[in-house]
This record gives structure tokens, C-alpha cells and sequence, in this order.
């Protein structure tokens, strides 16, 4: 008898437990095939560069702002809105952390920021907004100023047409390794550079002649390249040679290495998840503004007003300077716009370190948690009429979790600023000396992997003689 009841206890024990466990509601949502889930109909949607029309969207329709699927073998939980941005993001460590696909994670490089966590995240985080602090940038301004017009001078001159995406991003690549890290860009490192960003988002499997395994391979010849600059960097900080003005982030890396704080790997790993963090999205923002600029006279006009005022104030061959960037409030508020249109990246995946319940929902420990962009930039619950292009949206502050083109919480973008100089320093160098308009004003955006122009933003360009601030133009 003693056995039986014994029995019945424990039997009513597992059914209460299991009761409660199965009273969690999952979110709503399908899971697809096993394994590959809903994998194809994202890759699809991704790859027009439709993501929110052809599968966020219709999902939001049906189940709501918060849904399940399943992607790359992974149960994963969709999140839409400002509050799911805000709870998510700014519970990095703490109930979710950064996971990236497993091909991006061996390119980058195992020990870069994006897989740091805890002290080891905020040691390199410290380094990075030391050097990307208020004065830093102040001190790097006229090195930002000649890079970029020394581009020009080199890349446009000369020129009827230009690819001006393609431009951008050699200009914004340099800027990253000469202003930032203070490496010199040697000839055919962009092209190394963007062999292995072909293979962040492939299969990570090593055939040859795959995406995965050419990227790898341009991986290798940067990682010996950067080791053979840090190395030297580190001879020269520790003989004393260094005599930088404002020392720039190689150099604090190195010195954090000197000091026993991060490793070798490292210093290499950053410097090259830092480059493409900065250049190719910090190119294509700077590509959409002059998309839209071009599809909107009236906007353009009102922009090379306030960079003719600008002009005016100065002298001849006077640099830029942080007192001017602060004035160019509505070419900000043009660029932030495009931006909002047109996000460099869709999001980013997070995985979810304990169970987690939100909004009423279960969310299981080890499935992914998944934000978009799209979620708050193209509802009209954040933003009046979505889909049309009006930068006085931002005459008026917008809540860092409406608008989340930089992320939110501690993996916050730490170079924003940076961004925002680079952007607005080019547009002013171009409009006040260029006349200018797009050979394809409509291009679509496709992926590859990465959101770019379909024609490369194809320029028709001519010297102007002064800055016209009703310019007959487009």
C-alpha cells in the first residue's frame, strides 16, 4: 500500500510539474520543416532585400508583434516594437546574448567584441569609446577633413561619372584604418577585405571553390597581415618611437596588450570586425542619402542652403570644424531619415541564456530572439505615414528604441559618432563643390550579402564654381 501511494504521489507530482511547465504559452507562430525551418522563405526575403515585406510583415499580420519560427536549426522568437526593443536589448547579459551565425563567428574571428561578454566585452568596449570619445574626434577632424577631400581630389577629379557607392566605401575604408587605427591602407587590401565578407552569412562549410572557403582564405592573409602591424606597433610603444598626437585605437589596443588586459588575437580580431562594422554600413547610409536627396529637389535644396551658410563663415581653405558639424542640423536630419528607410542592416540575433517570460509569453533558455529595424521604422504607431521620406520627423528627439539603426543597450553601435562626421563632413565636401545627379535615381537595393545599390549609384558629376543654393538639379 505504502508503495502504491508512493506511487500516486510521485505520478501527481510529474503531472502538476508538467501542467505548470506546459501552462507557458510559446509564442504563436509555425516552426516549418524540421531543421531547416523557415530558413529559405528568410534567405529569399533577405536577399531581395524584402525582409519585413515578405516575411516580418506578414507574420506581424497574422500573429501578431511577437511570433516563433524556426531559422538555421535554431527555434527562434521574432520581436517587433519600441518596449520588445527596449526589454531585449537592454538585457544584454543578463537573460539574452549577442549570437551570430556560425560563418560570420570564424570570419570575424572568435575573439572579437561581438563575442565578448561580461569584463572582457567592457574592457574592449572601454578601449574603443576612449578613442571614439568627444575629444578624440575633435582631434582627429582635420585628419578626417584631408582624407576625404583628398579622395575627391584623387577619385573625382577628372571624372563625368563615378560610382559614388563604390567610392564611398574606399573612402569610408580608409578613413577606418588611417584615421581610426592609424594603419596605412596598402593596394589591394579593400579587395581582400571584401572577399571575406562574402562569406559571413554562407554555410560555413570549407569546399573549395564556396563562398565560405574563398572567404576564409582572405581571412588568413589579413589575420598574417594585422599580426605583422601589431607586432611592429607593439616594438614601437615599448622603444618608445610612438609620438602620436591623439593616440588612436591600434595603439591602445596595443597597449592593452602590453599590460597583459586582451591578447594578440584579440587586437587582430577587433581590428577586423571594427572595419566592417564601420566602412560598408557607414558607405551605404552615405549612398541613401544621395538617393534620396536626388528623388527629393526640395529637401536638396534646403540642404545646400545650410552648407552655403557654412561656406560663407569661412575662410578660404579652412577645415571643417566641430562647431560647423553642429550646425548642419538638417543634413543630419536627411541622413537619419535614409537611414530610417533604408538600415544598413536588418538586425541582429540574440539567444536567450534563461527561460524568459515577456508580454506574456515563454521564451524557452537557447532559442534565439531575433529584432529587426523594420519593427518600429516602418509602423505607422512610431512614425506618421512610414514609407514616405521626411526628415522633420527629426526636429524633435525620437527614442533611442524607436529608432535603432546604431542598437541599444551595451552593444550599442560605439561608433556612431564617428559615422555621423564621416557622413556629414562628405556630403558637405560634395554639394559645395560638385553639381551632381543619379544616372539611376530608382535603382533597387539588393543583398550581397549586405544591403547595396544595384547599379552602384552610378554619378554624373561636374566642378561647380559656387555654391548655388537653388541648384537646377535632378
Amino acid at each position: 500500500m505504502f508503495l502504491f501511494l508512493s506511487a500516486i504521489l510521485i505520478i501527481s507530482i510529474i503531472f502538476v510539474f508538467r501542467s505548470i511547465k506546459g501552462s507557458k504559452k510559446v509564442p504563436p507562430g509555425q516552426m516549418g520543416l524540421p531543421w531547416i525551418g523557415q530558413t529559405m522563405a528568410f534567405y529569399r526575403a533577405q536577399r531581395k532585400n524584402r525582409l519585413f515585406e515578405d516575411f516580418v510583415g506578414p507574420r506581424v499580420a497574422k500573429y501578431g508583434k511577437i511570433f516563433k519560427t524556426s531559422l538555421m536549426g535554431s527555434p527562434t522568437v521574432v520581436i517587433n516594437g519600441a518596449e520588445a526593443n527596449r526589454f531585449f536589448l537592454s538585457n544584454e547579459f543578463k537573460l539574452v546574448v549577442s549570437s551570430w551565425p556560425a560563418a560570420s563567428v570564424q570570419l570575424m574571428g572568435e575573439e572579437c567584441i561581438m563575442q565578448k561578454q561580461g569584463e572582457s566585452h567592457r574592457c574592449v568596449r572601454g578601449l574603443i569609446a576612449a578613442s571614439l570619445a568627444s575629444s578624440s574626434l575633435e582631434a582627429m577632424m582635420p585628419k578626417l577633413c584631408t582624407t576625404i577631400q583628398l579622395h575627391l581630389d584623387t577619385k573625382w577629379v577628372g571624372h563625368d561619372i563615378i560610382s559614388l557607392y563604390h567610392s564611398a566605401k574606399v573612402l569610408t575604408f580608409s578613413i577606418v584604418f588611417e584615421c581610426l587605427m592609424g594603419i596605412k591602407v596598402e593596394p589591394r587590401m579593400l579587395t581582400t577585405f571584401e572577399r571575406v565578407l562574402e562569406g559571413v552569412f554562407a554555410l560555413p562549410f570549407s569546399f573549395p571553390g564556396t563562398r565560405f572557403s574563398r572567404a576564409k582564405k582572405a581571412r588568413m592573409e589579413i589575420g598574417k597581415m594585422l599580426r605583422e602591424v601589431v607586432r611592429e606597433k607593439r616594438r614601437r610603444i615599448e622603444e618608445e618611437l610612438e609620438e602620436e598626437e591623439c593616440e588612436l585605437l591600434l595603439s591602445r589596443m596595443v597597449r592593452a596588450m602590453i599590460r597583459g588586459e586582451i591578447s594578440e588575437v584579440e587586437v587582430v580580431d577587433n581590428v577586423v570586425l571594427l572595419v566592417f562594422a564601420a566602412h560598408d554600413t557607414t558607405s551605404f547610409a552615405i549612398a541613401m542619402t544621395f538617393k534620396m536627396l536626388a528623388q527629393h529637389p526640395s529637401c536638396y535644396s534646403l540642404l545646400l542652403q545650410e552648407h552655403a551658410d557654412i561656406v560663407r563663415s569661412k575662410g578660404a581653405g579652412q577645415n571643417l570644424t566641430m562647431e560647423d558639424i553642429k550646425k548642419m542640423k538638417y543634413t543630419w536630419q536627411v541622413a537619419r531619415e535614409s537611414i530610417r528607410l533604408f538600415p544598413p542592416i536588418f538586425g541582429s540575433f540574440r539567444k536567450a541564456i534563461t527561460d524568459i517570460e515577456y508580454e506574456g509569453f515563454f521564451i524557452p533558455k537557447g532559442w534565439k530572439v531575433l529584432w529587426t529595424m523594420y519593427g518600429t521604422h516602418l509602423e505607422d504607431e512610431y512614425f506618421e505615414d512610414p514609407l514616405s521620406f521626411k526628415p522633420s520627423r527629426f526636429e524633435e528627439p525620437v527614442s533611442q528604441y524607436v529608432y535603432v539603426p546604431f542598437g541599444g543597450g551595451p552593444r550599442a553601435c560605439a561608433g556612431y559618432q564617428l559615422a555621423k562626421l564621416n557622413i556629414l563632413i562628405f556630403i558637405h565636401l560634395v554639394v559645395t563643390r560638385y553639381d551632381w545627379s543619379l544616372i539611376h535615381p530608382d535603382e533597387t537595393i539588393i543583398m550581397d550579402p549586405l544591403p547595396i545599390p544595384s547599379h552602384g549609384m552610378q554619378t554624373k558629376i561636374s566642378p561647380k564654381s559656387e555654391v548655388r543654393p537653388n541648384v537646377q538639379q535632378m
